[in-house]
């Protein structure tokens, strides 16, 4: 036994070659069930980020409306108060043209002086009061169009968003019923490892040899595991990543006749 390496003696009925070609083809499957849910929740994202989009431009429509209204019933209540002060005015100045004690007259003047200031601060803040709704009434025209503008905008998006995660589904419901039927061809105990590998790492987790480098984590193997791999007698897993490996007789004999045909040029260049 190799050190670091994991061994499982093969109950297959079939070679353990031909029995992980099977679950090569039903991890393909699986690779692109998987790159669907990916595609089919970024398009969900985007339904969502729009929805939230124009939530976010409804409730500042209406916090626009509420702030409006409360100053619209702030200006009421300074615009009485401000008839109320011009009453009381009238009023004091009627009392003032009939007061013949200086003492008396001066009060209410002083009276009058006073109530005339309120009345001026009062018609300060009525005038800012205004100039805010104003502009705040403006305001609130802008979020309305933009609020239209991105409702009607959106809804072509929305609309291939929806059609485009019905065709997802579809193929998934597809892909899914593909994989039932070459699952039954699938040795019942090696398809459960692959299965708990797959579903620890989300990614591929049967891979072949490469120029005796492992494909799923890409650290270089030795001689030994290279030739159990080609042997085919046992399922024999990555010390390094736990990947189930499985030899590619057609591109690794390339490779390697590759790479005697590199050593053989070398060879020659040396000797001439």
């Amino acid at each position: 036994m190799l050190p670091g390496t994991l061994y499982l003696q093969s109950n297959c009925e079939k070679p353990m070659q031909e029995a992980l070609k099977v679950i090569v083809d039903i991890q393909e499957l699986d690779m692109k069930m998987i790159r669907l849910m990916r595609l089919k929740k970024e398009r969900q994202q985007e339904l969502e980020q729009i929805e939230s989009l124009r939530k976010e431009l409804y409730q500042q429509f209406a916090d626009k409306e509420t702030e409006i209204k409360e100053l619209g019933t702030t200006n009421q209540q300074q615009e009485t108060r401000l008839q109320e002060i011009a009453v009381r005015i009238k009023k004091l100045e009627g009392q003032q043209s009939s007061i013949k004690k200086v003492d008396e007259f001066n009060a209410l003047t002083l009276e009058i002086t006073a109530a005339e200031r309120e009345k001026a601060s009062i018609e300060q803040k009525l005038s800012d009061l205004v100039d805010k709704k104003v502009a705040e009434e403006e305001l609130l025209e802008r979020i309305q169009r933009s609020l239209k503008e991105s409702e009607e905008s959106s809804l072509d998006l929305e609309k291939e968003i929806r059609a485009s995660i019905v065709l997802i589904n579809n193929e998934g419901s597809h892909i899914k019923a593909q994989r039932e039927e070459m699952a039954k061809e699938a040795d019942p105990e090696l398809l459960r490892i692959y299965e708990r590998l797959l579903k620890n790492k989300k990614d591929r987790v049967v891979v072949a040899i490469e120029n005796r480098t492992c494909s799923g984590c890409h650290i270089v193997l030795t001689a030994q595991h290279e030739n159990l791999v080609r042997k085919g007698e046992n399922l024999v897993f990555c010390e390094h990543c736990s990947r189930i490996h499985y030899w590619q007789e057609g591109e690794n004999a390339e490779g390697a006749e590759t790479t005697q045909g590199k050593r053989r040029r070398r060879r020659k260049l040396a000797s001439s």
